[in-house]
């Protein structure tokens, strides 16, 4: 009886529980129907996760969906909301260059994720405003000097050469696997890559595998709901990014014992730890970072690096493959300066003589631009046009993707052409190219990721012979959390060259 009169007592309160819902459900509706007021974007949005199980489930299909609001718009935006938060998706070339020239406190804050400063921590170059941020960008300026660049040219080189070696030894070996996909095994590349120019001498085996190890964690959260709790891939990627930054923060200490015994830069962290040093025996104002911070700051660079080169890799090869007579070209440009059975290395002066290669890397860069977007945080409300104010706690998402897509000659062909001197359309349509961002927060490392990517397409291309697996929607779009090849970019590969450089 005593049961049956508490279960009595439960089910009574049951049509209020209901009621309660709903009420939640309608003041959250009409929070964002407010919000949105007459932009594009879906009418109906659930309680607190909004659209974020589909952005989760289809991210290619949801931010299609969401460009395809914002172009049925004249003003080239659309609204969504998700996780709690409201957000506007930009596709206006013009609109989204407002929103790179206005990150400030009282403005918008950059911030690289939507849920960016809780999982990167707080020590990252892209959310430093002001003079901070014009000091700091300052202070790693002589990571990017030729010298400095000449110094990574060599060792992407020797990384690369040694991965493709085991890329082309796998093929053979393993016949009955047919193609390779080669997302995973750029990303390796990649990552390897990145710890040895930017800390090189000073991460143990041990440590690069567990640098590798978190990493994945990293990339994982990334691409899942941001829940903060135990045993969910959103903790796991901050907890890795905790250990990351402090890995790299040893790495900085280390670094200066060697620059101030006088040893020659080997790596970033060296030219940065270097000027830093300079800088104080000039009695110039301090860098005033710890090696935390500058664990945090390194941390940038390499996220800012890796997905995003691995991506442009990828679209490298689907292009040259789709595109015999480019491919030929290349390898025409690239054997005019560099013989590797010579076994000499290609330098930057060589770099900037491949004019052509480099409008290849840049055209693969604006095609495919590898960060799609660049998610911002309106700090106050903002009056982006005259009958539209962003809501304070909006994440904007400019679209440096579809920009690519804007004023270009047929945006939408694959032509390197476009870069070069008799058509100059990098110089005409500058402002539609904002794959390495606008204003003062553009990628300090631009310069870097197209020799990179330039080293990986000459390499590539002379070394080794290559068609695509093709199959039903290969070269679609996935994210991953950068945009790659939907099949992971299946490839069929043998050795180009003598088995001496092989």
């Amino acid at each position: 009886m005593e049961f049956l009169s508490l279960w009595d007592m439960a089910t009574s309160y049951i049509p209020y529980v209901i009621s309660l819902i709903a009420f939640i459900i309608f003041l959250e509706q009409i929070s964002y129907l407010k919000k949105r007021r007459f932009l594009p974007g879906p009418t109906f949005v659930l309680p607190f996760i909004g659209n974020s199980i589909s952005l989760v489930v289809n991210p290619t299909k949801f931010w299609d969906l969401q460009s395809s609001y914002a172009k049925s718009s004249p003003l080239g935006i659309s609204a969504n909301y998700i996780v709690g938060r409201y957000i506007l998706y930009i596709y206006s070339t013009e609109l989204s260059h407002k929103i790179f020239a206005n990150v400030r406190p009282d403005a918008f804050h950059l911030v690289g994720h939507p849920f960016g400063k809780k999982l990167f921590g707080d020590h990252n170059l892209i959310y430093m405003f002001g003079q901070d941020h014009k000091d700091m960008r300052r202070r790693i300026a002589p990571n990017f000097t030729p010298k400095a660049l000449q110094t990574y040219t060599n060792i992407q080189q020797r990384i690369i050469l040694k991965h493709l070696k085991s890329w082309s030894q796998k093929a053979a070996t393993d016949q009955s696997s047919g193609s390779i996909a080669l997302r995973i095994f750029c990303r390796d590349m990649n990552l390897e890559t990145s710890q040895t120019v930017f800390v090189g001498p000073y991460l143990s085996g041990e440590a690069r595998q567990r640098f590798n190890r978190d990493y994945n964690f990293f990339n994982v959260g990334l691409m899942k709901l941001p829940i903060d709790l135990p045993g969910f891939a959103f903790r796991n990627a901050r907890l890795a990014v905790e250990r990351l930054v402090e890995t790299l923060a040893g790495c900085a200490e280390e670094s200066v014992k060697r620059m101030k015994a006088g040893e020659e830069p080997t790596c970033l962290i060296d030219f940065w730890m270097q000027e830093n040093l300079r800088v104080l025996a000039e009695a110039e104002k301090p860098f005033e970072y710890s090696y935390k911070e500058i664990g945090g700051h390194l941390f940038d660079f390499l996220f800012a690096s890796q997905d995003a080169s691995t991506s442009s890799l990828l679209w490298a090869v689907t292009f040259l493959d789709s595109h015999p007579e480019v491919l030929q070209r290349v390898r025409k440009e690239v054997e005019q300066y560099w013989v590797p059975e010579s076994n000499a290395t290609i330098t930057g002066e060589m770099l900037r003589e491949m004019k052509y290669t480099e409008a290849v890397a840049r055209e693969v860069v604006r095609i495919r631009a590898p960060a799609t977007m660049v998610p911002h945080i309106a700090g106050v409300d903002f009056p982006l046009t005259e009958n539209y104010v962003i809501p304070k706690g909006t994440i904007v998402f400019p679209s440096v993707f579809d920009s690519s897509f804007q004023g270009f000659t047929e945006p939408g062909r694959f032509d390197p052409d476009r870069f070069m001197d008799e058509r100059q359309e990098d110089r005409v349509y500058k402002r539609n190219f904002l794959a390495f961002g606008a204003g003062s927060h553009q990628c300090v490392g631009q310069r870097y990721a197209i020799n990179h990517l330039m080293l990986f397409i000459a390499m590539f291309t002379v070394l080794i012979d290559f068609k695509r697996d093709r199959s039903d929607g290969c070269d679609e779009i996935a994210y991953v959390p950068t945009i790659v090849p939907k099949d992971d970019c299946r490839v069929f590969i043998s050795q180009r060259c003598s088995q001496s450089i092989m």
